[in-house]
């Protein structure tokens, strides 16, 4: 089965949590807190593999939840950071959040891709010793890993896209031309997978062509079978539009034409600008006439036309010249962009969940909201503005309200995740 939508949940693995302890020695008095930090918890990868053609694995697994970073423990040990969880996916799939539709990530090269990273693990409390707070009996948990709604979509990397309605030889054309064996049958629907085939020119010199599901009209409004595949012809650099001028279906040339263009339209406007080459195929059972009538119109339109018959390879070759020609003038094939959160939304997106929790914990008000771990990494304690941003997040959702109704006097010190500092009013 050709699978190419999916919709996953992923999470990072937590961080470890910090760990209370205090050393204990025989004949060493007042050992002292050694309490050692949570490990980070394992981001959540994904790598192409190229043995891979479909998204049919996410339908029976739908999530994928990393490990938690191991605890810290006594004498000042290191909880163990967990391993990645690696999920492979086909070359071509585009990560997207479901929440905003935002990119997340274009799996179109071999490099790995972090989508969810893992909590930080906690520190323990031989952090938090200091001469007037000498047996902290605190230590702070691990930091939540991040997690999203994914929906992947496959999107082939191919050249050259070959469209047109159902039956008009899309499917011989490739099989003449590459090493691809799709399914061909003289009725409709014959191609229910795109197919993908390698037409080789010359040493060193080849290109990918992608065989697309007949369109038909009203396709990219989800009508017959291709509306599910017009994403795959958004990568094509150039498409071939295949035209039956035998007129044996009892439709017209020219309104074939028209109506798969205007279907690509529909589906996309950038598609639709893209370069296109017009075959007119099955010209071995056509008439003269209606051949150069149909030329004439195409021509009229600006486009290039070719009078081919994939049955019997006549103007085939001319067809893959020209194809090649015109690929070495185009960019190379689409890469979707990533679309990063910008700060507004990244905080946006962290206070509308605020809740907090305020402890005091031998005099230190410990301020308990995981929340702001997103924040708190992005904040550059050196820097005026920055710290001036994360007074405003404190302020923003009633954390500084809540430290003045608990009687937090000028110079008590707060506490917020790995972050101490002395309250001023």
């Amino acid at each position: 089965m050709f699978v190419d939508e999916a919709k996953i949940y992923i999470k990072a693995g937590d961080g470890g949590d910090g760990a209370v302890s205090f050393h204990r020695e025989k004949y060493v008095a007042a050992g002292g807190p050694d309490g050692g930090d949570g490990g980070k918890g394992g981001d959540v990868v994904f790598l192409v593999d190229d043995n891979l053609s479909t998204l049919i694995d996410f339908r029976y697994k739908r999530k994928y939840i990393a490990e938690k970073g191991q605890n810290g423990s006594s004498r000042n040990c290191y909880g163990k950071s967990s391993d990645d969880l690696v999920i492979k996916v086909p070359r071509g799939t585009v990560i997207k959040e479901i929440e905003t539709g935002r990119v997340l990530a274009d799996l179109s090269s071999d490099e790995p891709v972090i989508i969810a990273r893992g909590g930080k693990g906690g520190k323990g409390n031989a952090n938090f010793a200091t001469p007037t707070r000498q047996i902290p009996r605190f230590a702070k948990p691990g930091f939540p890993g991040e997690e999203y709604s994914l929906k992947l979509e496959l999107k082939l990397l191919a050249d050259v896209g070959l469209v047109g309605f159902p039956n008009v030889g899309k499917s011989t054309l490739i099989s003449v031309v590459s090493a691809a064996k799709p399914k061909i049958a003289n009725y409709h629907f014959t191609t229910l997978t795109p197919v993908l085939g390698v037409v080789k020119i010359e040493e060193g010199k080849s290109f990918v062509m992608a065989d697309i599901p007949g369109l038909i009209e009203g396709a990219s409004e989800g009508i017959g079978l291709g509306h599910e595949f017009l994403r795959h012809v958004e990568r094509c650099r150039l498409i071939v539009h295949v035209v039956d001028v035998s007129g044996i279906e009892g439709r017209n040339a020219i309104d074939d034409y028209e109506i798969i263009n205007a279907e690509l339209e529909n589906f996309s406007k950038e598609l639709s600008s893209r370069p296109q080459l017009v075959a007119a195929n099955k010209c071995d059972m056509a008439t003269e006439e209606s051949i150069n009538d149909f030329k004439e119109y195409i021509e009229s339109k600006g486009m290039k036309f070719f009078a081919v018959s994939a049955a019997t390879t006549q103007g085939t070759k001319e067809l893959v010249l020209e194809i090649a020609k015109e690929l070495e003038k185009l960019p190379p094939i689409k890469k979707f962009e990533v679309q990063p959160l910008t700060q507004e939304e990244i905080e946006a997106r962290l206070i509308s969940n605020n809740s907090f929790e305020i402890t005091v914990e031998d005099g230190v008000y410990v301020v308990h909201a995981d929340w702001l771990w997103n924040i708190l990494k992005n904040v550059n304690m050196d820097d005026y503005e920055s710290l001036q941003y994360f007074q405003r997040v404190l302020n923003k959702t009633g954390i500084i309200d809540k430290l003045e109704e608990m009687g937090i006097e000028e110079g008590d010190t707060v506490s917020i995740l790995d972050f101490e500092f002395d309250y001023l009013k």
